[in-house]
């Protein structure tokens, strides 16, 4: 192909409201469920999350997106007037209808951008950046808006310990442009997956035309995620590791070329246990998920934006985008920076 695509500005926003482990105990207690920091910490990795408040617009996940999207701009130098089209990756979208991406077209005035909601799950931001590549390299757009971006906490299960400590709201955004096919710096390949025979891993059951909510619903939290986290463990672990050695095999690479590795921020186990399998040191591993938990969509691009930001990503490394979400979905991008 003639053009290649390359993301020339990232950027990252967060609801204010810290939520600590101690925070979630004391809450859980109130219903008679008990656990404490420790045993969180152990588990999972995560210290705080960030959690919208109920009510506040300036929190919804299209407020969260806009505020992103304009860290992403100003690094990329670009307008909103520049974008030609909105990939919005989300599972807990402001409204049915219209789409987020409309919601977020109409706040940013990105009045000759169309847009588009992804609903991949955690997957979502490496298959936004698939998309993007493929319509920057097919020569259909210049510049592309990606999203990633939810507020998990409106569908959170309170009355299960095991899921309800790992969520947290946020959104990561990038600017991907056109460049040259030749050029260094681009989206070297992207790999996508899914196998819905593993949907009952992780689902919510209610909610949708299948299933509408009611209030018999809402009080068996049908409406809310529903997680085999053991389950889970176990695909993640498998998925990460196989979809990072594709990319690496796809490009010709081998482990110790790659200068970082950005997982989906899941779980820090489970983080661990893919950098075992790939044989990977854990200081080339970048993690934020002890200070954010899991913002489902948002986790790859919120890491991607604070390793650029601080520096620690420089121009001509190589960086490994890869996640797995609920559907089952999975997908890696391997970029050079």
């Amino acid at each position: 192909m003639e053009y290649a695509a390359k993301i020339t500005g990232t950027g990252s926003a967060f609801p204010q409201n810290r939520v600590s482990n101690i925070d979630i105990s004391e809450k859980l207690a109130l219903s008679g469920i008990e656990t404490n920091d420790s045993w969180i910490r152990e588990r999972t990795g995560i210290a705080e999350r960030r959690m919208s408040m109920p009510g506040n617009s300036e929190e919804h996940n299209s407020s969260l997106g806009l505020a992103a999207a304009w860290n992403a701009l100003k690094m990329a130098e670009k307008t909103p007037l520049d974008i030609d089209q909105i990939i919005y990756s989300t599972c807990t979208p402001d409204t049915i209808l219209p789409s987020t991406a409309c919601w977020l077209q109409h706040k940013l005035g990105a009045a000759k951008a169309w847009g588009m909601d992804l609903n991949a799950a955690c997957s979502g931001f490496i298959y936004g950046l698939s998309i993007a590549d493929q319509f920057i390299c097919s020569g259909k757009a210049k510049t592309t808006l990606v999203i990633g971006a939810e507020v998990l906490s409106s569908i959170i299960n309170w009355s299960d310990r095991s899921s309800c400590i790992l969520f947290g709201d946020g959104a990561g955004a990038a600017v991907v442009e056109r460049t040259q096919a030749t050029s260094d710096q681009r989206i070297l390949s992207t790999h996508l997956l899914s196998d819905g025979a593993l949907w009952e891993m992780l689902h919510v059951p209610a909610g949708g035309s299948a299933l509408p909510a009611t209030p018999e619903i809402a009080l068996q939290h049908l409406n809310k995620i529903q997680m085999n986290g053991r389950e889970i463990f176990k695909v993640a672990v498998r998925t990460l590791s196989s979809f990072a050695l594709k990319a690496l095999k796809k490009n010709q690479m081998t482990v110790d070329m790659l200068d970082w590795f950005i997982p989906h921020q899941a779980n820090f186990r489970i983080i661990e246990a893919v950098a075992k399998r790939l044989n990977l040191p854990m200081e080339k591993v970048l993690i934020n998920v002890d200070r954010y938990g899991n913002t489902s969509s948002a986790t790859v691009p919120t890491m991607l934006d604070e390793a650029v930001r601080d520096g620690r990503i420089q121009k001509g490394q190589t960086v490994l985008l890869d996640a797995f979400g609920a559907g089952l979905t999975y997908g890696s991008v391997l970029l050079r920076w």
